[in-house]
């Protein structure tokens, strides 16, 4: 009887859409295993597909191809190690998310998820079909039960595999990132180690889709001896990894050797590289390989352009410089000094001219009114006019810079600041903001393609942050100081406290309630802003969608 088994085990990116690209990774990771004298190939979740597919998955002819090109792959796998690789499977008028076992040139067996997440970003019910409890299936001398990423969750689906004969728990993910998601996944899996005393696979997929980001941080658990568990194995975030797995018969069962135990970075750094893998990789997948943006002299411009410059080099982004008399020395000063600092291209155009048209244009309509906020706005929107303009013209992704807390409280303009495709630091409040640089200065790693060293100089990161829409404007003219407010915002977004309760924790009632009243009054501005890395438990249209109309006000 065989004692010993190798998993092959390929945290990768697949794309969604791209099933010939996936396919052929798939392949590339089927070679690597058949090389290292691998028993099965291990894939994520809906692999073949790439995840989340949203309603794409829906449209039959494109389930159709993903079937095609599985059964595709287990021909031209025939010879070698067993797959297990996430696909779609329609049958009988249904649906499943599944996870195709592939040998000897068949589909031998599929698992189907049994526990569909619905919540946060999740909308998995109204795609498929729950399946039933699967059981185990046998490649050579083991049996392996696989629940399907939410399956693992609870503890239905695991105990039943073990009850049927599951000797180890093969779990494939498609689990996307926010702070602090490898301790939560711990959590689950570490139970169901415990409850079924088997040893458990979590192996997670990696790259971004959209406003996701799949952070890999796969890992491998053995009951312990005594009780708990034994972490013997824990692969890197975010990195495309192919790596091995051995499984030896032991008295108490099957159990995984020790193997990699890669540094899980700190929450600060994984954010960051969240960041920019979800800019990266939303450009490759996209077809971009250029970026600008608008570039202020302030913090939230200076941060997108350092995270523009470690994901694409310094030599792929353009920054512009777009004053009006408004526009301090100062600002100017800044914004040129932190382009030169990452080795970015920057360049100014100025607005007055243009602004000084739309005035005139709208003069005889505007007659017998005071400037205010409209004058404001114009200038604003002439600045994405003209950056949008470059990005036409030269073919470059124009990059967004507002942050979570403009973004919640609509200290934006639609149209203007807010034009763009891409914001990579929607979901990150103002004071993140601010730390995030600091550490940003002082950090550098191997994934980062920009410069080391302080790249957003102190006076940046210390100055008032203003728009500079009119003289002598800070943001706090508005809002209340960032603290405060961002404070208030984690009360009402990521918390959904009452304004009774944020007002217990030493809030004025009168500034909750402010706070509240730009945060509903500003939904529609969020419906149409650019997409951005999810990194919270609760970023805005993926975890929190409210409606645009809505009259309901929460009261002190």
């Amino acid at each position: 009887m065989t004692d010993r088994f190798r998993i092959t085990l390929g945290q990768l990116n697949p794309t969604v859409g791209d099933l010939d690209g996936n396919a052929r990774k798939a392949r590339e990771a089927f070679a690597a295993a058949k090389a290292a004298g691998a028993d099965m190939l291990a894939l994520p979740e809906m692999f073949i597909t790439g995840y989340q597919t949203q309603d794409l998955v829906l449209k039959a002819a494109f389930t159709a191809d993903a079937e095609a090109h599985l059964v595709q792959l287990a021909k031209d796998c025939a010879v070698g190690p067993a797959i297990g690789i996430g696909g779609p499977w329609r049958d009988g008028g249904k649906l499943y998310n599944a996870f195709w076992i592939l040998q000897g040139g068949k589909v031998v067996a599929r698992v189907l998820k049994h526990d569909l997440p619905h919540q946060q970003l999740f909308d998995e019910m109204r795609l498929f079909d729950a399946g039933p409890v699967s059981g185990p299936y046998r490649i050579g001398p083991l049996r392996i039960g696989s629940p399907i990423c939410e399956d693992s969750w609870w503890p239905e689906v695991s105990e039943t595999l073990a009850e049927t004969g599951a000797e180890i728990l093969l779990i494939p993910n498609g689990s996307p990132y926010h702070r602090s998601k490898l301790d939560l996944r711990m959590t689950h899996i570490v139970s169901r180690v415990v409850e079924t005393g088997l040893p458990a696979v979590y192996l997670n997929a990696v790259g971004g889709q959209d406003d996701q980001l799949y952070d890999g941080a796969s890992f491998v658990l053995n009951p312990g001896e005594s009780g708990g568990v034994d972490k013997v194995m824990q692969l890197a975030p975010f990195d495309e990894i192919v790596t091995h797995v051995d499984f030896v018969r032991t008295p108490s069962g099957w159990r995984a050797e020790k193997g990699e135990m890669a540094h899980q970075p700190d929450e600060w750094e994984q954010d960051y590289r969240a960041m920019t893998e979800g800019l990266r990789d939303y450009m490759r997948k996209s077809g971009f390989k250029t970026a600008l943006l608008g570039m202020s002299g302030g913090i939230d411009s200076a941060l997108v352009a350092t995270i523009a410059a470690d994901a694409l080099g310094p030599e792929n982004v353009l920054c512009v410089m777009l004053p009006s008399e408004y526009t301090s020395a100062e600002s100017l000063e800044d914004a040129s000094d932190c382009a030169n600092r990452l080795g970015i291209r920057i360049e100014t155009v100025r607005i007055d001219g243009a602004r000084d048209a739309v005035d005139g244009a709208l003069a005889h309509l505007m007659a017998g009114t005071k400037p205010d906020l409209t004058e404001e706005n114009i200038q604003s929107r002439l600045r994405g006019v003209l950056l949008m303009a470059l990005s036409n013209k030269f073919g470059g992704l124009l990059l967004t810079t507002g942050n979570k807390s403009e973004v919640a409280v609509g200290y934006s303009t639609i149209y203007g600041d807010m034009a763009g495709g891409y914001n990579p630091i929607k979901d990150l409040y103002k004071t993140r903001v601010f730390e995030t640089c600091r550490w940003r200065n002082a950090n550098h790693r191997d994934w980062m393609k920009g410069k080391s060293g302080e790249v957003i100089t102190p006076r940046i990161i210390s100055k008032p942050p203003s728009a500079e829409l009119r003289p002598d404007q800070k943001d706090q003219d508005s809002l209340p100081p960032y603290e405060v407010l961002d404070a208030i915002l984690d009360g009402l977004v990521e918390r959904d406290l009452s304004v009774k309760e944020i007002v217990a924790m030493g809030h004025e009632p009168e500034v909750v309630l402010k706070v509240q009243g730009l945060l509903y009054a500003s939904e529609w501005k969020r419906y149409q802003a650019a997409p951005g890395p999810r990194i919270s438990r609760k970023a805005f249209w993926l975890d929190r969608r409210y409606p645009l109309v809505n009259r309901w006000r929460d009261k002190a």
